[in-house]
């Protein structure tokens, strides 16, 4: 096969491929005993990629291979093909994004440590659902809180090779503008933002009265029972009761992993 075809049959197929296509899959393309070597591919496709200097499409190589994308100069254009603006994440999202991105593995309780504020579910929930991080393992620690890293998704998306590509912290520049440039758009278009977060100690003090205040309603629910009446293993608390306490507990505001 020669190097003009060869170069024009990857170009068809990068151009109908809807994701990025790894070497080994541009590969697997030919026959084993007569397809070109990893070489002649490689060779092929910086000349398409010279090809494309000038224009308004480049040939990028991400991390999960080879793709043809708009050059981000023109995204601009392209995106008013779409009338709907796009929904953007907000600042709580990106934050803890970034520190994934950067301290990865990390547990949500270290995020949590980091920000200073607690980490709304909805927040990993979004992440995850976008396939930016995924659980990677558990923290040795009691509690096996679950340890969150960045994927190959997030690098596409980003256009990152590897996390080495990823700018130095001195570089980053403000949160809000970074979202603004990016116009990142929330999965299934929802533009709504996580709930409003709290500081560590009003949550936890929250969680506290929540909790209290159950008791205090277990203990006049088991002082009002009528003599006879079907009681819990407490003696005094009617059947039922130490369940609410408990729904009560596990719906408090701070749900960060320990």
């Amino acid at each position: 096969m020669s190097e003009p075809e060869l170069k024009r049959i990857i170009e068809a197929v990068l151009f109908s491929a809807d994701e990025p296509l790894s070497l080994k899959q541009l590969q697997g393309l030919f026959a084993e005993d007569s397809g070109p070597d990893r070489e002649a591919i490689r060779a092929a496709l910086d000349e398409i990629a010279s090809d494309c200097e000038g224009r308004s499409i480049e040939l990028r190589e991400v991390a999960s291979g080879w793709r043809f994308q708009v050059r981000e100069q023109y995204g601009q254009w392209v995106a008013r093909l779409w009338e709907e603006k796009p929904a953007r994440y907000s600042r709580a999202t990106l934050e803890t994004l970034a520190l994934i991105a950067y301290r990865q593995p990390i547990t949500r309780g270290e995020i949590e440590e980091v920000r200073g504020v607690s980490v709304s579910s909805q927040i990993i929930k979004s992440l995850m659902e976008r396939d930016w991080i995924k659980v990677v393992g558990h923290r040795d620690v009691p509690g096996k809180p679950a340890l969150y890293a960045t994927t190959r998704a997030f690098l596409d998306y980003f256009n990152l090779k590897s996390l080495q590509d990823l700018p130095p912290l001195s570089e980053l520049r403000d949160i809000d503008a970074i979202n603004a440039e990016l116009e990142l758009e929330a999965p299934g278009g929802e533009g709504r933002e996580a709930p409003e977060e709290q500081p560590l100690e009003e949550a936890g003090q929250e969680g506290a009265e929540a909790e209290a205040e159950a008791e205090a309603e277990a203990e006049a629910e088991a002082a009002e029972a009528p003599v006879g009446e079907e009681t819990g293993p407490a003696g005094g608390m009617p059947a039922g009761a130490e369940a609410t306490e408990t729904a009560e507990e596990e719906s408090a505001p701070l749900t960060a992993e320990r």
